[in-house]
């Protein structure tokens, strides 16, 4: 479903976007949604990314080795 909505933008900036949309064969309506709808998509996609990696940090990585000992353990003589 597609909702209206007004915006308000400067004289020269209505002229240009006439002359980009014309270059591109769309209307200045199609432009803006464009580029609304990747803009949302980039920071979804942001979104996921970065609940991912802070998903693997929290889980952590086994880089080889062995156990750390424990405090007690290390103290022992």
């Amino acid at each position: 479903m597609k909702q209206n909505i007004t915006l308000s933008l400067g004289k020269d900036a209505v002229i240009k976007a006439k002359i980009v949309a014309a270059r591109r064969g769309t209307s200045i309506s199609a432009l803006i949604t464009e580029q609304i709808e990747a803009l949302v998509d980039r920071d979804e996609t942001y979104e996921r990314a970065k609940t991912q990696a802070f998903a693997l940090l929290d889980k952590g990585f086994h880089l080889g080795g062995t156990p750390i000992a424990s405090r007690s353990e290390l103290h022992e003589r």
